[in-house]
């Protein structure tokens, strides 16, 4: 619970005191974008299949601040350092760095408790590997819609 508790003190402090691109109305929407999709995944993954867990393989509060306060902030700071005017060089190095700190991060969430979390069953570093940067270009596409929907206004 102690790497949780860090981990969002952290993560909320650097997605709110270094905005610098979006708006309230952007970060209200991937913040609820984010809990219904994360929610959903983690149903399905988590619930339904036994693929990973946080803290216990049943339902459980403790899980929520992970889905509700943890994941959101985490778009938003890749929301407002990504490079969006830049080449595409720097896009693809500064996805993929932030990929590299999601997959480290989830090494360190996987530590025993009181500083870990997270744990596998079926699921492997592997897996999200592969699925995290489909879910970060969701998170961009979503973030890209918000923005064409703003300028229609």
């Amino acid at each position: 619970m102690i790497g949780l508790i860090l981990a969002i003190i952290i993560v909320n402090y650097i997605a709110f005191s270094t905005n610098t691109r979006l708006t309230t109305n952007q970060i209200v929407h991937i913040w609820m974008f984010t809990i219904a999709f994360q929610m959903n995944f983690d149903f399905y993954v988590d619930m339904e299949h036994n693929g990973y867990w946080y803290f216990t393989k049943r339902a459980d509060w403790k899980e929520l601040p992970t889905n509700i306060i943890l994941v959101p902030p985490v778009n938003i700071i890749f929301l407002n350092f990504f490079p969006f005017k830049k080449s595409l060089v720097k896009k693809l190095s500064f996805f993929l760095l932030f990929l590299i700190g999601i997959l480290i991060y989830e090494v360190i969430a996987l530590l025993p408790e009181p500083w870990g979390y997270f744990h596998f069953g079926w699921w492997k570093l592997s897996y999200s590997l592969i699925l995290d940067p489909i879910l970060l270009l969701i998170i961009l596409g979503y973030y890209k819609w918000i923005c064409h929907i703003e300028s229609d206004k």
